[in-house]
């Protein structure tokens, strides 16, 4: 396990966790991991607070003395999540003060029920920045096209924003833009923009899991010369999505973009691209695929429970993250051939992404509220 994270570090890689629960604060888990350097920061989502609150007892006595408090139950989700994550916050701040705010962050996202809601979002962020009260906070927002100019207010703001839910390189493009113009924008008023992080969270397994099935679906009416391209195609979406998305990111943030390197200027730091959802759907595929083969400088890789300990069993440490970009290239060609869309099916995933966070939090404030009513007098 040394031996990997020595050799993430060497190329430029931060692994961050995908998951966050009390009983990781209370046991001493997180702490041992951060202590470890096995993880340089965390990441939540409404899934992963509903299957952390919903199944375990672990917040009862909070959920009491708050429902006697009078909250509502939206009200009293926001009040577990945010000591979770401050308490969450502070286990990594002396990594964030070490990197001078390179690593240490932890995550919480926006209501998903505002993902089509630019005011409503910009007002969520504001709210949860003030509510966490920590520096190395970021706040997720997602990269729908009512997200973005939200992006750009919470970053003008001096909010540190993950970016979450990006499924295509068009998108990617516009999360970076809106992040750029957030900087611009509190340059404009004379404000700090030193201090200011983000990540853009591109999600890598919904992809091939999307595409594969409509892969499967176009092979019996296809040509022999066409099932032969199809059959090479299984597997290769997500990960050419990956690597054609950082050859873009070089392209905005590299040495030669002179929007960003004018930024620079006033201290501007690179929006990094984070690789989200890299647990391997389909088990006939490596586990840890979507691991190895997106390893590279000014990257983040947030991994579930299971993919980090099959990753520091087993995975491949080196820079593969520009290997095979003409590949990649290809991939895309041959997909659009064979007639799928990857625009199309981003903006299916992106659709699928909203609903199921969305989906997954409702059903964690109606526990939330079956448990108040045991308290309720």
């Amino acid at each position: 396990m040394t031996y990997i994270i020595e050799e993430l570090k060497k190329n430029g890689q931060s692994i961050w966790y995908d998951n966050i629960e009390r009983k990781l604060l209370e046991d001493g888990t997180l702490a041992g991991m951060v202590e470890r350097e096995e993880i340089r920061g965390i990441t939540s989502n409404p899934s992963i607070f509903n299957n952390a609150i919903s199944n375990s007892s672990d917040y009862d006595q909070e959920i009491e003395s708050l429902t006697i408090e009078g909250l509502s139950r939206e009200d009293l989700y926001e009040q577990l999540a945010v000591r979770d994550i401050q308490r969450a916050a502070d286990m990594f701040l002396p990594l964030y003060q070490e990197t001078n705010g390179g690593d240490g962050y932890v995550s919480l996202e926006v209501s998903p029920f505002l993902a089509y809601e630019t005011e409503k979002t910009i007002q969520d962020a504001k709210k949860l920045w003030k509510m966490v009260n920590r520096p190395n906070l970021m706040v997720k927002i997602p990269a729908t096209l009512e997200g973005l100019p939200a992006i750009t207010e919470a970053i003008a703001a001096g909010i540190n924003v993950n970016v979450t839910l990006i499924f295509s390189i068009i998108r990617y493009q516009a999360v970076m833009d809106a992040y750029l113009a957030g900087l611009e924008k509190r340059v404009q008023e004379g404000k700090e923009i030193g201090g200011m992080a983000s990540v853009a969270s591109f999600f890598i397994s919904r992809i091939d899991a999307k595409v594969d099935n409509q892969l499967t679906d176009l092979i019996p009416k296809a040509s022999e010369a066409e099932q032969k391209i199809i059959n090479n195609l299984f597997g290769k979406a997500a990960l050419a999505s990956g690597k054609l998305a950082f050859d873009v990111y070089e392209e905005i943030f590299g040495e030669e973009a002179s929007r960003f390197a004018t930024l620079v200027q006033s201290g501007a730091n690179k929006q990094r691209v984070l690789w989200a959802s890299t647990s391997t759907k389909n088990p006939q595929y490596p586990d840890t695929m979507y691991v190895d083969e997106l390893i590279g400088p000014d990257t983040v890789n947030t991994v579930p429970p299971k993919t980090l300990v099959a990753f520091f069993d087993h995975g491949a440490v080196e820079r593969s993250i520009d290997r095979q970009v003409d590949e990649a290239r290809l991939a895309f060609e041959d997909l659009g051939k064979v007639g799928i869309d990857m625009e199309q099916v981003a903006e299916d995933l992106e659709i699928e992404g909203v609903k199921s966070f969305a989906v997954a939090f409702t059903s964690l404030l109606d526990s939330i509220q079956v448990r108040m009513k045991d308290f309720q007098s």
